[in-house]
């Protein structure tokens, strides 16, 4: 994506959010650009300098990038399970920070090993059991392979440490374009 692209993206995160927080009419969006308007995953991620406010994603894009942005910024910025008991309010907008991940299809791997960290994302699927993370978690961590996969499996998928390393257990990887800024400067 280009810079005038991620720019776009990025202020439709924006509105978004302070629409929502703020109780304001969600933005109507529209992409003439055939890279926004291409059906592509992504995550929106909200932070207070280190620390995550809301995260929230889907894999597979059932509407237009510039749509599913929309809508993954109004489930990150009151949706996330995690922070209900600590809400995002208009007093924190001047220093919140937005990430937008735009996601690559998945890839099944018969060898999670094979990942590249900071570069794949991994989502670890068994049974009715999943999780992922997105690939800056490992930059950000400095987990090694085999913690990044033991943490998805045990943190987020709710399986055991080692479930990745199991035959029944898939293992996807994805990559992702990664761009954000302050609130306060977009």
């Amino acid at each position: 994506m280009n810079k005038d692209q991620k720019h776009a993206l990025l202020k439709v995160a924006h509105d978004t959010v302070e629409a929502v927080i703020t109780g304001k009419r969600l933005p109507k969006v529209e992409a003439d650009d055939p890279d926004l308007a291409s059906h592509l995953g992504c995550f929106v991620t909200l932070k207070t300098g280190d620390e995550l406010r809301g995260c929230i994603g889907q894999f597979v894009a059932d509407k237009p990038l510039v749509n599913m942005v929309v809508e993954m910024a109004k489930a990150s910025a009151t949706g996330d399970a995690r922070f209900f008991d600590n809400q995002i309010t208009p007093d924190d907008l001047a220093h919140l920070d937005i990430e937008i991940s735009v996601l690559s299809e998945l890839k099944k791997t018969a060898n999670p090993l094979s990942l590249r960290l900071g570069i794949d994302g991994i989502y670890i699927k068994r049974g009715v059991f999943s999780g992922c993370f997105l690939p800056q978690v490992a930059t950000e961590t400095g987990w090694t392979k085999e913690e990044f996969l033991s943490y998805c499996c045990s943190h987020k998928a709710g399986l055991p440490e080692d479930a990745w390393r199991d035959s029944k257990t898939d293992v996807f990887l994805f990559s992702a374009e990664v761009f954000g800024a302050p609130f306060k400067d977009i």
